[in-house]
């Protein structure tokens, strides 16, 4: 049969117009005529036009094929085809598993699966031209692609749907077979970090048995080629590295890395306590940080970071590229590639923990970019217990690279050159492209989840192979000494040598009887005070000049005259101008956004991200606008004359678990910065629960980092079901402990204004939670005063302004946040005197000493009320149970519910006025 016959049944003006399409642009034809059009355009460079080109043209202009290609032009086809399956399925083939075979994939590469037989091994043919050959034997062909394909190292890449980066794969591939070429000081060295990896865990197992460390034995090759990449990235220009990774080999990259001191290591494992108690409970010693400085070979000065983490796998990825991101904007605008973040994961978790995808989509986008990322899976081919077959359904562990097209090298952990190869070309592919790469290096883990482990228990027959295995050092050592390269005592004076060093620094952290715990990024954070309670109380000058801050209202109020906005725009923008400059009433937007402009002017970065944030979930803010026209982006904050700052604003993907972890990673980079994450309802912020409890609520406390995230949560009950009302308040105020974080529930656009300058002109920083409005955005009584801009302070109580005579008062009211505009609107209805009503505008830390003075100033109630919106087992009413005694409160709240909210209008309009009416009448209960 005509294997082309299929030309003949395509459409003559089709077949012109698909090849045409195909040499505009081929990637925008589907893969079997891509494949095609490329073996059509070979066969005519190789032989001219009048066989194959004749034959094509015959069918283009509606004729025959006349039967047969020649069997010669037919078998360059099949040599086209067989280097096509190398390339994409080579990786099935590998030898990549250090310990057991490989699973079974059909079809394989057989000669007969592409129309070729033994008998053409001799035959040359013309098709080697493009694996970078000149025309070859079919036998040697096959020889070149087996070594780049099929050997320690396969390659995924050809999914990459741009064709000038496949080229520069597939050369670079071509160079050298894909070997590694290292010349004899390099193999030393190679052997040099091996030996440390190896040794450092022996010596560990040795001299602390039993006590968990997460070895990195099996995957040690890790180590020469992080030391490889670094030293490499330096030499292209990296200034700074940003690490995350779990606690499988965070020890051994600690010392033999990041230069840890190991006595600070060993006084960890001896469970000394710390240097610093007044603000620090610390962690385990597999989860903790370190900033570090390093010479290279070269004598290149360069900075490491390796973040703190949780034992909740995949966290800190979001973390890195946070820190990534303020550090290139901080210091590398114009060339984001000096700065590299390198995420370290497990093969489990990388498949199984789905914020690795909400990680991984960020890659591209203009608020999270970070230039390329490069990722290291130590793949131990268990995760804890749990096969590997159990723990995915895809192919590979990595197979989340294809969702940004990202190439993937799988490697043999035994084969430590093969390793730093494929690293050197992570790191090329990264500098070249700025896209994310990932290595899977495929090892083992030598004993179970942790050293205390038994793995036999569920892997039986793989730690049978595993303990009869030797290390990849030993197995290196070998194949240099075979090669002559290293002599027979070398390795034993290295593993003397390093151990020694180790029993010195033993000895010597058993002299002391604290351990020094050395805080992460100390160099960022060196101007800023470690502060308690008390010190989070104390009042900060946040006045703003007036003459500055009506030139930042005259800029944000007036759109550029050359061009047309939509009408809606054009009011929006009007009203603000009339607020400031006619009425003297400021609503929360205009507070929020003179907040930014004042901060911008004294030399402060804005950065805020998050759902719908550019024009706000309930568009009131509209930092961005939009020409009508072109879509053209306008953002008047950026146009504030003389500013010293730099304003972002970015409308995130659908994420909150990796989008928080990335800003508080960019806030603990940037001090400076105010960082703010919003969510577009409250609510949605317990898909991020796992960076509030593990790292914004305790980072300080584990950790020693102090971190300033902004959260803002629209919070309020406004009749719209369960799932839109409530922030649930009460988990973020049962995190709230000593120093930890601010909470603030605040009423005017002057009290935010203030809070949010606060958080900048404090010389500390915590995290600060705000419950935000909804319906107070354009409530006719929550505005401002310009006066109360310029010249007030953050008020953490707001006492009743409307009271004039406080000894009649008889009940006394404490509530936050919007139910306060409710309670007065009712008490105006019934023109109840004796009632005053108090906010909480900072809930957490309470600033007790303020509210009894509140107390003290009404002489006459007998009446204390908690009063919130939210049902009795939610909100504050727990938390002031707990924290506030200085009087006894009576409730007046809904039931307590399971649900936040009722999904009827009706009945959740009909317990919000009951809840209000209670406050009025000691009768009605619950």
């Amino acid at each position: 049969m005509d294997r082309f016959s299929f030309l003949n049944a395509a459409h003559t003006a089709f077949f012109a117009d698909l090849y045409e399409q195909y040499l505009q642009n081929p990637d925008s034809v589907e893969p079997s005529w891509r494949s095609f059009f490329q073996g059509f355009d070979f066969g005519q460079a190789s032989y001219g036009s009048d066989e194959v080109g004749q034959q094509v043209a015959n069918i283009a202009s509606g004729g025959s094929s006349n039967g047969q290609f020649s069997e010669k032009t037919q078998k360059e086809f099949d040599v086209l085809r067989l280097i096509e399956g190398y390339r994409t399925r080579g990786h099935l083939f590998t030898k990549t598993n250090p310990v057991r075979d490989r699973r079974t994939y059909s079809p394989t590469l057989a000669l007969e699966n592409f129309g070729l037989a033994s008998s053409d091994l001799n035959t040359v043919f013309d098709a080697a031209k493009i694996i970078n050959m000149p025309p070859s034997t079919l036998a040697d062909i096959i020889k070149h692609l087996e070594r780049v394909y099929c050997q320690s190292i396969g390659v995924e890449y050809m999914y990459i749907r741009n064709p000038k980066t496949q080229d520069w794969i597939k050369n670079r591939l071509d160079l050298n077979d894909n070997q590694p070429n290292f010349n004899a000081d390099q193999k030393k060295n190679i052997l040099k970090k091996l030996n440390e990896a190896v040794s450092f865990e022996t010596f560990l197992h040795a001299k602390y048995v039993g006590q968990k460390r997460f070895s990195l034995e099996g995957c040690e090759s890790a180590i020469p080629a992080l030391d490889a990449l670094i030293e490499a990235a330096a030499e292209k220009g990296v200034e700074q590295f940003v690490m995350g990774m779990a606690h499988r080999g965070r020890l051994n990259v600690l010392a033999n890395i990041f230069g840890k001191n190991t006595q600070n290591i060993f006084s960890e494992f001896d469970g000394k306590d710390y240097d610093d108690d007044m603000h620090f409970d610390g962690d385990v010693k597999y989860h903790l940080g370190l900033t570090s400085d390093r010479v290279t070979s070269s004598g290149k000065k360069i900075n490491l970071n390796l973040a703190p983490n949780p034992s909740h796998l995949e966290t800190v990825g979001a973390v890195i590229e946070g820190i990534a991101r303020a550090k290139q904007d901080r210091n590398h605008p114009n060339d984001i590639s000096k700065v590299l973040p390198i995420a370290v994961h497990g093969d489990a978790a990388i498949a199984g923990q789905g914020i690795v995808y909400e990680i991984i989509q960020m890659a591209n986008l203009d608020g999270y970019k970070t230039g390329g990322t490069i990722h290291l899976v130590i793949n131990n081919q268990v995760g804890f217990t749990t096969n590997y077959l159990d723990a995915r359904s895809s192919t590979y562990c990595t197979d989340i690279a294809k969702v940004t097209l990202s190439p993937v090298l799988h490697v043999n952990a035994d084969d430590p050159e093969a390793v730093v190869h494929a690293m050197l070309f992570a790191l090329d592919y990264r500098m070249e492209f700025g896209g994310d790469v990932f290595i899977d290096l495929l090892g083992y883990r030598k004993y179970g989840h942790n050293e205390g482990d038994e793995p036999r228990f569920t892997q039986p027959k793989l730690y049978k192979l595993i303990s009869k295995h030797k290390n990849p050092r030993d197995i290196y050592a070998e194949k240099l000494k075979e090669s002559g390269v290293i002599d027979a005592g070398y390795v034993k004076e290295l593993e003397l040598k390093y151990k020694a060093k180790l029993d010195e620094n033993l000895e010597e952290s058993r002299k002391k009887d604290l351990t020094v715990i050395s805080p992460f990024m100390q160099k960022v954070w060196k101007d800023f005070d470690k502060v308690s309670d008390e010190g989070m109380l104390k009042k900060i000058d946040t006045t703003f000049d007036k003459k500055e801050l009506t030139a930042i209202a005259k800029t944000i109020c007036e759109l550029p005259s050359d061009k047309k906005f939509i009408s809606k725009i054009t009011k929006i923008i009007k009203d603000r101008n009339n607020m400031y400059f006619e009425n003297d009433n400021l609503d929360w937007a205009m507070g929020e956004l003179l907040a930014y402009g004042s901060l911008l002017k004294e030399g402060y970065d804005v950065r805020i991200s998050g759902q719908d944030v550019e024009r706000g979930t309930f568009s009131h803010r509209h930092a961005v606008v939009k020409v009508e026209e072109s879509e053209e982006e306008v953002v008047l904050l950026n146009e504030i004359k003389d500013k010293k700052g730099n304003f972002y604003i970015y409308n995130s993907h659908l994420s909150e678990y990796g989008v928080v972890g990335f800003e508080y990673g960019y806030a603990l980079a940037s001090p400076n910065t105010l960082t703010i994450w919003e969510a577009q309802f409250g609510d949605f912020s317990n898909g991020a629960q796992i960076m509030i409890d593990q790292y914004i609520s305790a980072g300080e406390d584990k950790w020693n980092n102090q971190n300033g995230l902004v959260f803002l949560l629209p919070h309020g009950y406004e009749n719209q079901g369960a799932e839109h009302s409530s922030a649930r308040m009460e988990r973020y105020l049962q995190m709230c402990a000593k120093h930890n974080m601010y909470i603030a529930d605040c009423t005017t656009p002057a009290n935010f204004f203030h809070l949010l300058r606060r958080q900048m002109k404090s010389t500390f920083r915590k995290p600060l939670i705000v419950f935000t409005p909804k319906s107070l955005l354009r409530h006719p009584l929550a505005v401002s005063k310009i006066e109360d801009l310029t010249n007030g302070e953050f008020q953490e109580i707001l006492d009743d302004p409307n009271v004039t005579d406080k000894k009649a008062i008889k009940t006394l009211v404490f509530c936050t946040g919007k139910v306060y505009y409710d309670i007065i609107a009712k008490r105006g209805e019934l023109e109840r005197n004796d009632v005053a009503v108090v906010r909480l505008e900072q809930i957490f830390p309470l600033a007790i000493e303020q509210i009894k003075e509140v107390i003290a100033s009404y002489p006459n109630v007998n009446d204390y009320v908690w009063a919130q919106e939210e049902p009795k087992n939610m909100g504050a009413y727990s938390f002031m149970l707990m924290n506030f005694d200085l009087v006894k409160l009576r409730l007046a709240s809904p039931k307590a519910y399971s649900a936040p909210a009722s999904g009827s209008y009706e009945r959740s309009k009909r317990r919000q006025a009951n809840a209000i009416a209670m406050i009025f009448d000691k009768t009605l209960f619950q």
